[in-house]
């Protein structure tokens, strides 16, 4: 399939060839899921934790007498069932980390760019290069092309002027074609993909 291609103006300054194995797949939202799942629990840190009994501090004396008391026999304050006893199964510091494999993480990346290229939210640009790192200048680019929340894979080593003007939008994020997820193309909602990099994602993902 065809695309034009943009400059920061937003002008058109050519055409490019998709590869529809790439960029015209159909839509999985099954993987798509599965992968952003995967993603987001390899972030988590995992350090909630409860005490259990062998960690509650206080005494490991029997609180009274097993019969006679008329009431039900206790071993330890440290038990669940006292206020300052230990939790049950409670959390312990784990990694939620899990394996995905790598045709599926393959096919959701290619799923998520298909997707982006079907709403049309996908721009090929022809660079992405900025004249100077103020992010006022980058922001005013960026108003011609009406897009609320964005986000930028550029080639391997992306242009640093181009990176800091970008860091100060709240909504618009910067990678490099090596970086390109699937959880940061869906979250923006409009995907910026310079020529370069489409063609290093078509060598990729082929």
């Amino acid at each position: 399939m065809k695309a034009t291609v943009r400059n920061l103006d937003n002008e058109e300054v050519g055409e490019i060839e998709l590869d529809d194995g790439v960029f015209g797949v159909p839509v999985r939202g099954d993987l798509l899921k599965r992968t952003v799942d995967w993603q987001l629990a390899k972030r988590r840190a995992g350090t909630h934790k409860t005490k259990g009994v062998s960690e509650i501090s206080g005494t490991g004396k029997k609180p009274y007498r097993q019969k006679g008391t008329g009431r039900a026999r206790q071993g330890s304050l440290r038990s669940a069932q006292f206020r300052t006893g230990a939790t049950i199964f409670g959390p312990v510091v784990r990694s939620h980390a899990h394996d995905l494999p790598k045709k599926v993480r393959k096919l959701a990346l290619k799923s998520a760019l298909a997707a982006k290229q079907a709403d049309g939210k996908l721009i090929v640009l022809d660079a992405a290069v900025a004249e100077t790192h103020k992010t006022k200048a980058l922001a005013a680019k960026l108003e011609r092309f009406e897009v609320a929340s964005a986000l930028v894979i550029a080639e391997a080593k992306p242009d640093v002027n181009f990176v800091r003007a970008a860091r100060n939008l709240p909504k618009v994020d910067v990678l490099p074609e090596v970086g390109a997820n699937v959880y940061d193309i869906l979250r923006r909602d409009t995907l910026f993909v310079t020529r370069g990099a489409v063609e290093r994602l078509e060598a990729r993902l082929k």
